[in-house]
């Protein structure tokens, strides 16, 4: 297949088309020319370059190819402006994927984000981990404006695939391993780890997965994804609370996990305080408060539908760790 991924040179777009082109398909990267293309080293593949809301030009480039990957996205969890990002992820994705079905795509590819989920239950046991099968209420993600836009843009891509575009939404959890060269948020705990620089932890959890298989799950939704659904990309195993996932990130370099847990008020306080002083200097917080609201949920998923209806594979976490590690530890220098 001719394969278009936007968002190339980002972590889950780089191991995307590490993953398309080792299966002989051939890919036409949409990528910015000042973006850093480590990720793709070893990869063949055609960069191009348009807006993502120049919707003729993105028909042009993408005339040809089958299946469309729209992986790009702004994820900034505090900016002093927020509306370049609601248009890149609102806006942009009308327009990519309205372009991709111009120009004869046979299956669009959309990349949302766990994010746009009702979040996970507390049951009498514990923590009662999330699907795809139900949809995060606006009141859930407003007051974050990296969820909300990008729950806006997952509206645009299930009203497109309402009017018969061959739409198909895949939601990532959190995803790990190589290629991570940005780095992200959950890639910045590793690497700050590898530095020694996490003195305290929170009680918050996420679904770890590795990044190959997510960036297969993009792929197994092209060739078996029905239009309109959407597919948790996540592990089954993954549902590991920040600290299990410190202590397995010790075992496996030999560096001691930390051991302060930090109280959810002092860290609301201190991301306060530092969105303060960003308003006032322009310098990005270090923990900004969307952040830190993040972390007072447990965010457990449950992959079983994207287990069973595409053949999502499930690297084991700790294998998705040891990976991140090893592509961070030249890096922590």
């Amino acid at each position: 297949m001719k394969c278009f991924v936007t968002g190339a040179s980002g972590f889950v777009g780089a191991n995307l088309v590490q993953a398309l082109t080792a299966r002989g398909h051939t890919v036409k990267a949409l990528i910015r020319p000042d973006s850093d293309r480590s990720g793709l080293a070893g990869a063949a593949y055609e960069a191009v370059g348009a807006d993502l809301q120049d919707r003729p030009a993105l028909t042009a480039a993408l005339r040809g190819c089958d299946w469309c990957f729209h992986v790009a996205a702004s994820y900034h969890l505090w900016l002093p402006d927020y509306a370049p990002m609601y248009a890149a992820n609102v806006e942009g994705t009308r327009s990519v994927l309205t372009a991709a079905a111009d120009a004869g795509c046979q299956r669009i590819v959309y990349t949302s984000t766990v994010g746009c989920l009702a979040l996970p239950e507390q049951g009498p046991e514990g923590v009662i981990p999330a699907d795809e099968s139900r949809t995060a209420p606006l009141e859930q993600v407003v007051k974050n404006p990296y969820k909300h836009s990008k729950w806006l843009g997952e509206e645009v891509a299930r009203e497109l695939a309402g009017q018969g575009m061959p739409v198909v939404i895949v939601n990532p959890s959190a995803p790990v391993g190589p290629r991570d060269s940005k780095p992200t948020p959950t890639g910045q705990i590793i690497l700050d780890f590898l530095r020694r620089r996490l003195p305290a932890y929170l009680d918050t959890g996420l679904n770890w997965v590795h990044v190959r298989d997510v960036a297969e799950g993009h792929i197994l939704a092209a060739e078996k994804g029905r239009i309109g659904e959407r597919y948790l990309l996540g592990n089954g195993e993954g549902n590991w609370t920040l600290k299990q996932a410190l202590d397995t990130l010790a075992e496996i370099t030999g560096i001691p996990a930390p051991g302060f847990q930090a109280p959810y008020w002092l860290a609301y306080a201190g991301a306060l305080a530092a969105e303060g002083w960003a308003k006032l200097s322009g310098q990005r917080p270090k923990a900004p408060l969307a952040g830190v609201r993040m972390a007072r949920y447990k965010m457990f998923f449950d992959p079983s539908k994207a287990v069973r209806d595409l053949g999502l594979p499930q690297t084991p976490p700790r294998q998705a760790l040891a990976d991140a590690v090893d592509w961070f530890r030249p890096r922590a220098t």
